[in-house]
């Protein structure tokens, strides 16, 4: 006899616990399971982590620099990373604790330990056990891709879950991609003190960002001695005992690349395939992605998918707004949704991007008539007196309604101050608001205005 409950949250990442926690203080008496850690990706393995790495990161980068600060450090520096990651298992591991205990011991709410499948499209079978419910959300989140280079199974590469194990320094550290996981080892690890070189299939880092954006990205890290080898493709792998060897081509010529360790930073696959979707009525489409409406809805009445399973998002940020809407639209009665909602995001390079709406790609498809401005860091200030002057803002603007339809900030604090533009975009406000408000001297945000004064038609 099945377990009853009124909902089932499959997945524990961030969607799945908030959404449990609010339907159980509704009154919902609520399943949560995960079968691997609380949190999921970010608290576990993504942000959380990977963030208190860049931090010890920037200081070591910071140290070397001191002298530039008239500030002299006698004996050098050097970086303990056995202490780097024990610092990063305690924040880790403060997060874990914090959010077991909330969950755990919440009236209305349990959590089962194992990984949920479905038995019909009201029954889910975890560990032996059926449970029961008329509502049911997933949340399985998405796994590092393996590609199928040949060798591939005879090199013991790292992934991005991997590195969170690593506490020693790798002599040469080969990546795998170009894009935002890679890049943000690739610096962190240099800052280290490794050697690493990044290969990518493309002709520039950053693939979905503007050409110069993603030109100013290669620069910041080539300045800082990472070695990118682009074009890339006909690749294989060998264990060469003490490391690994890459034979491929890079812009048509053969290379041999030999490294210490290999991480792979591909892209991510959704966590359908362990789900038994069928049994549900439901099916992944060809990436493996649980289709949805605006609302979140598959195709199966009482049935939601949120977060990286999608497709629809691939951000922490995202998956969180997803369990809002799905909380609004089941508990509130409201109507929230998709639809309008604004993209942004951040690369967490240092300096970081700040990124929202299209890029300029996506704005010319649109064949409206456009503005863009660009300005490169060195006229901020507050860049200049922190002598951290790389980077560039780049803004674009509807010419007719005045409205911002996307922007880039790669520099100190872009992380941050694209929320500035980002709230204008959504109040639905024209930059001119924003162009003619008071700033404060001295801070990044302050050269908003100045960006959008240099606006001229985009060509």
């Amino acid at each position: 006899m099945p377990q009853s409950f009124d909902a089932i949250v499959i997945g524990a990442g961030q969607s799945g616990p908030f959404l449990a926690a609010r339907l159980a203080e509704a009154g919902w008496k609520t399943a949560l399971i995960e079968r691997t850690h609380l949190g999921g990706t970010c608290v576990n393995d993504g942000c959380t982590p990977t963030k208190t790495l860049v931090a010890s990161a920037r200081a070591a980068w910071i140290a070397r620099r001191a002298a530039d600060f008239g500030v002299m450090l006698e004996g050098g520096v050097s970086v303990d990373m056995q202490a780097v990651k024990e610092r990063k298992d305690q924040v880790v591991g403060a997060s874990v604790k914090s959010l077991n205990d909330w969950l755990r011991n919440m009236e209305n709410l349990t959590v089962f330990d194992g990984e949920g499948s479905f038995v019909s499209a009201s029954e889910v079978k975890v560990d032996g056990e059926v449970l029961a419910a008329s509502r049911i959300f997933i949340n399985t989140g998405a796994r590092p891709q393996v590609p199928d280079w040949p060798g591939i199974e005879t090199v013991p590469y790292l992934t991005n879950t991997t590195m969170m194990d690593v506490d020693f320094l790798p002599r040469h550290l080969v990546i795998a991609g170009a894009s935002y996981i890679g890049l943000e080892f690739a610096q962190m690890y240099r800052r280290f003190g490794s050697k690493v070189t990044v290969i990518d299939r493309g002709k520039l880092p950053a693939p979905r960002e503007d050409a110069e954006i993603s030109e100013a990205i290669r620069d910041i890290l080539e300045a800082e001695g990472v070695e990118f080898v682009f074009e890339t493709k006909d690749v294989s792998v060998e264990n060469t005992g003490d490391g690994v060897r890459l034979s491929l081509t890079a812009g048509g010529e053969a290379r041999t690349i030999e490294g210490s360790h290999l991480l792979l930073a591909l892209g991510r696959t959704p966590n359908t395939d362990a789900l038994n979707l069928p049994a549900a009525g439901l099916s992944a489409n060809a990436k493996g992605y649980i289709e949805v409406d605006e609302h979140l809805r598959t195709s199966v009445p009482g049935i939601w998918a949120m977060g990286d399973v999608n497709g629809r998002g691939a951000f922490t940020h995202t998956s969180y707004n997803e369990f809002e809407i799905v909380a609004d639209n089941v508990l509130d009665g409201g109507e929230r949704s998709l639809a309008g909602r604004i993209p942004a995001y951040a690369l967490y390079i240092d300096p970081p991007l700040g990124r929202v709406g299209m890029n300029e790609r996506q704005v010319r498809e649109t064949r409206r008539p456009a503005l863009v401005a660009t300005l490169p860091m060195g006229k901020v200030a507050r860049a200049r007196e922190r002598s951290e002057t790389q980077g560039m803002m780049k803004v674009l603007v509807d010419a007719e309604t005045k409205r911002i339809l996307g922007a880039a900030i790669l520099g100190i604090e872009g992380d941050e101050v694209i929320h500035t533009i980002l709230a204008y975009m959504a109040a639905d406000k024209p930059y001119t608001l924003l162009q003619q408000t008071m700033h404060i001297h001295p801070t990044v945000s302050e050269l908003v205005p100045t960006l959008l004064g240099g606006l001229k038609p985009l060509e």
